[in-house]
Protein backbone atom coordinates (compact mmCIF):
# COMPACT_ATOMS: atom_id res chain seq x y z
CA UNK A 1 0.00 0.00 0.00
CA UNK A 2 1.45 3.33 -1.09
CA UNK A 3 1.12 6.37 1.20
CA UNK A 4 1.65 9.75 -0.50
CA UNK A 5 1.96 12.89 1.66
CA UNK A 6 1.80 16.36 0.10
CA UNK A 7 1.55 19.90 1.44
CA UNK A 8 -0.33 22.97 0.20
CA UNK A 9 1.13 26.29 1.38
CA UNK A 10 3.35 24.33 3.76
CA UNK A 11 6.41 22.07 3.83
CA UNK A 12 6.14 18.50 5.10
CA UNK A 13 9.03 17.30 7.25
CA UNK A 14 10.45 13.77 7.11
CA UNK A 15 9.49 13.35 10.77
CA UNK A 16 5.84 14.09 10.05
CA UNK A 17 5.86 11.77 7.02
CA UNK A 18 7.09 8.94 9.25
CA UNK A 19 4.40 9.79 11.80
CA UNK A 20 1.73 9.65 9.08
CA UNK A 21 2.94 6.27 7.82
CA UNK A 22 2.85 4.83 11.33
CA UNK A 23 -0.59 6.29 12.03
CA UNK A 24 -2.10 4.98 8.81
CA UNK A 25 -0.57 1.51 8.95
CA UNK A 26 -3.94 0.40 10.42
CA UNK A 27 -5.66 1.14 7.10
CA UNK A 28 -4.76 -2.32 5.81
CA UNK A 29 -6.61 -3.90 8.74
CA UNK A 30 -9.88 -2.41 7.44
CA UNK A 31 -9.07 -2.32 3.71
CA UNK A 32 -6.51 -5.02 2.88
CA UNK A 33 -6.91 -4.34 -0.86
CA UNK A 34 -6.26 -0.61 -0.57
CA UNK A 35 -3.70 0.41 -3.16
CA UNK A 36 -3.01 4.06 -2.34
CA UNK A 37 -3.55 6.50 0.52
CA UNK A 38 -3.23 10.22 -0.20
CA UNK A 39 -2.62 12.64 2.66
CA UNK A 40 -2.80 16.39 2.00
CA UNK A 41 -1.83 18.99 4.60
CA UNK A 42 -3.07 22.53 4.01
CA UNK A 43 -1.92 25.60 5.94
CA UNK A 44 -4.30 28.51 6.56
CA UNK A 45 -2.30 31.74 6.51
CA UNK A 46 -5.07 33.91 8.01
CA UNK A 47 -4.09 34.65 11.67
CA UNK A 48 -7.78 35.01 12.61
CA UNK A 49 -8.27 31.31 11.83
CA UNK A 50 -5.55 30.00 14.12
CA UNK A 51 -7.86 27.32 15.54
CA UNK A 52 -8.02 25.72 12.09
CA UNK A 53 -4.52 26.64 10.94
CA UNK A 54 -3.78 23.15 9.64
CA UNK A 55 -6.15 20.89 7.70
CA UNK A 56 -5.40 17.23 7.00
CA UNK A 57 -7.34 15.32 4.35
CA UNK A 58 -6.82 11.55 4.04
CA UNK A 59 -8.16 9.68 1.01
CA UNK A 60 -8.09 5.89 0.63
CA UNK A 61 -8.27 4.49 -2.89
CA UNK A 62 -9.63 0.95 -2.74
CA UNK A 63 -11.34 -1.24 -5.31
CA UNK A 64 -14.64 0.04 -3.96
CA UNK A 65 -15.77 3.62 -3.29
CA UNK A 66 -13.31 6.31 -2.25
CA UNK A 67 -13.18 6.79 1.53
CA UNK A 68 -12.04 10.06 3.10
CA UNK A 69 -11.44 11.69 6.46
CA UNK A 70 -10.76 15.39 6.92
CA UNK A 71 -10.22 17.63 9.96
CA UNK A 72 -8.69 20.97 10.97
CA UNK A 73 -6.87 21.98 14.13
CA UNK A 74 -4.18 24.26 15.51
CA UNK A 75 -1.38 21.94 14.34
CA UNK A 76 -0.95 19.14 11.82
CA UNK A 77 -0.48 16.39 14.42
CA UNK A 78 -3.82 16.98 16.16
CA UNK A 79 -5.50 17.49 12.76
CA UNK A 80 -4.10 14.12 11.66
CA UNK A 81 -5.48 12.45 14.80
CA UNK A 82 -8.97 13.85 14.17
CA UNK A 83 -8.96 13.05 10.44
CA UNK A 84 -7.68 9.50 10.94
CA UNK A 85 -10.38 8.83 13.58
CA UNK A 86 -13.08 9.80 11.07
CA UNK A 87 -11.35 7.75 8.37
CA UNK A 88 -11.11 4.58 10.47
CA UNK A 89 -14.80 4.82 11.41
CA UNK A 90 -15.79 5.06 7.75
CA UNK A 91 -13.43 2.24 6.81
CA UNK A 92 -15.05 0.10 9.49
CA UNK A 93 -18.50 0.86 8.09
CA UNK A 94 -17.35 -0.07 4.58
CA UNK A 95 -15.81 -3.33 5.83
CA UNK A 96 -18.98 -4.28 7.71
CA UNK A 97 -21.08 -3.53 4.62
CA UNK A 98 -18.90 -5.83 2.51
CA UNK A 99 -19.31 -8.57 5.12
CA UNK A 100 -23.09 -8.16 5.03
CA UNK A 101 -23.10 -8.48 1.24
CA UNK A 102 -21.01 -11.64 1.40
CA UNK A 103 -23.50 -13.12 3.84
CA UNK A 104 -26.15 -12.66 1.16
CA UNK A 105 -28.27 -10.11 2.96
CA UNK A 106 -30.94 -8.64 0.74
CA UNK A 107 -33.25 -5.65 0.86
CA UNK A 108 -32.65 -1.94 1.10
CA UNK A 109 -29.57 -0.77 2.93
CA UNK A 110 -30.24 1.84 5.61
CA UNK A 111 -27.77 4.69 5.78
CA UNK A 112 -26.84 5.41 9.38
CA UNK A 113 -25.84 9.07 9.84
CA UNK A 114 -22.32 9.62 11.10
CA UNK A 115 -21.52 11.48 14.30
CA UNK A 116 -21.06 14.84 12.60
CA UNK A 117 -21.58 18.33 13.95
CA UNK A 118 -23.21 21.14 11.96
CA UNK A 119 -19.75 22.64 11.44
CA UNK A 120 -18.69 19.46 9.59
CA UNK A 121 -21.24 20.05 6.85
CA UNK A 122 -21.00 23.81 6.39
CA UNK A 123 -20.43 24.80 2.78
CA UNK A 124 -18.74 28.14 2.32
CA UNK A 125 -19.97 30.22 -0.58
CA UNK A 126 -17.33 31.17 -3.11
CA UNK A 127 -16.88 34.80 -4.03
CA UNK A 128 -18.67 35.90 -7.21
CA UNK A 129 -16.53 35.75 -10.37
CA UNK A 130 -15.03 39.07 -11.37
CA UNK A 131 -13.69 38.21 -14.78
CA UNK A 132 -14.11 35.15 -16.93
CA UNK A 133 -10.98 33.45 -18.22
CA UNK A 134 -10.58 30.23 -20.13
CA UNK A 135 -9.97 27.63 -17.38
CA UNK A 136 -7.53 24.74 -17.60
CA UNK A 137 -9.60 21.56 -17.33
CA UNK A 138 -8.46 18.16 -16.04
CA UNK A 139 -8.13 15.57 -18.79
CA UNK A 140 -7.96 12.23 -16.97
CA UNK A 141 -9.65 10.75 -13.85
CA UNK A 142 -7.95 11.71 -10.61
CA UNK A 143 -6.28 14.81 -12.07
CA UNK A 144 -6.91 18.11 -10.26
CA UNK A 145 -6.15 21.60 -11.60
CA UNK A 146 -6.50 25.01 -9.99
CA UNK A 147 -7.75 28.14 -11.74
CA UNK A 148 -7.82 31.72 -10.52
CA UNK A 149 -11.06 33.65 -11.06
CA UNK A 150 -10.23 36.87 -12.84
CA UNK A 151 -7.96 39.21 -10.89
CA UNK A 152 -9.41 38.11 -7.56
CA UNK A 153 -7.56 35.86 -5.06
CA UNK A 154 -10.29 33.20 -5.42
CA UNK A 155 -8.89 29.82 -6.52
CA UNK A 156 -11.19 27.08 -7.84
CA UNK A 157 -9.94 23.50 -7.73
CA UNK A 158 -11.28 21.34 -10.58
CA UNK A 159 -11.01 17.55 -10.33
CA UNK A 160 -12.20 14.83 -12.72
CA UNK A 161 -13.81 11.62 -11.44
CA UNK A 162 -15.02 8.39 -13.00
CA UNK A 163 -18.84 8.13 -12.91
CA UNK A 164 -20.48 4.72 -13.14
CA UNK A 165 -24.29 4.74 -12.77
CA UNK A 166 -25.34 3.81 -9.21
CA UNK A 167 -28.54 3.76 -7.14
CA UNK A 168 -29.66 6.56 -4.85
CA UNK A 169 -29.03 4.31 -1.85
CA UNK A 170 -25.44 3.68 -2.97
CA UNK A 171 -24.94 7.43 -3.56
CA UNK A 172 -26.02 8.18 0.03
CA UNK A 173 -23.67 5.46 1.29
CA UNK A 174 -20.71 6.86 -0.67
CA UNK A 175 -21.51 10.39 0.50
CA UNK A 176 -21.22 9.17 4.09
CA UNK A 177 -17.87 7.51 3.36
CA UNK A 178 -16.26 10.70 2.05
CA UNK A 179 -17.87 12.87 4.73
CA UNK A 180 -19.22 15.47 2.33
CA UNK A 181 -22.60 17.26 2.60
CA UNK A 182 -23.39 16.36 -1.03
CA UNK A 183 -22.54 13.73 -3.64
CA UNK A 184 -22.80 13.86 -7.45
CA UNK A 185 -23.71 10.71 -9.39
CA UNK A 186 -25.54 9.21 -12.37
CA UNK A 187 -28.78 7.47 -11.36
CA UNK A 188 -28.66 3.88 -12.61
CA UNK A 189 -32.46 3.80 -13.00
CA UNK A 190 -33.13 7.08 -14.82
CA UNK A 191 -29.63 7.79 -16.24
CA UNK A 192 -30.02 11.39 -15.00
CA UNK A 193 -27.18 13.43 -13.47
CA UNK A 194 -28.14 13.81 -9.79
CA UNK A 195 -26.91 15.16 -6.48
CA UNK A 196 -27.88 13.89 -3.05
CA UNK A 197 -27.36 16.29 -0.18
CA UNK A 198 -27.85 16.75 3.54
CA UNK A 199 -30.85 18.81 4.64
CA UNK A 200 -31.60 20.36 8.03
CA UNK A 201 -32.54 17.85 10.68
CA UNK A 202 -30.24 15.15 9.23
CA UNK A 203 -32.58 14.25 6.37
CA UNK A 204 -31.56 13.96 2.72
CA UNK A 205 -32.57 15.59 -0.55
CA UNK A 206 -32.04 14.79 -4.25
CA UNK A 207 -31.54 17.19 -7.14
CA UNK A 208 -32.01 15.77 -10.63
CA UNK A 209 -30.97 17.31 -13.94
CA UNK A 210 -33.01 16.70 -17.06
CA UNK A 211 -30.41 17.06 -19.81
CA UNK A 212 -31.89 18.87 -22.81
CA UNK A 213 -30.31 18.24 -26.20
CA UNK A 214 -30.70 20.72 -29.07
Amino acid sequence: MEIVVTGRNTDVSDRFREHVEGKLSKVEQFAPRAQRVEVEITKENNPSQADTAKTVEITVHDRGPVIRGEASSTDQYSALDLASSKLFERLRRARDRRKDHRRGEKGEVSVEPLNLTPEDVNVKEEAAPIEEKTPHLPTHPGEAVENQIGDSPVIVRDKLYEAEPISVDEALYQMELVGHPFFLFIDAETKQPCAVYRRHGWTYGIIRLNAVTQ
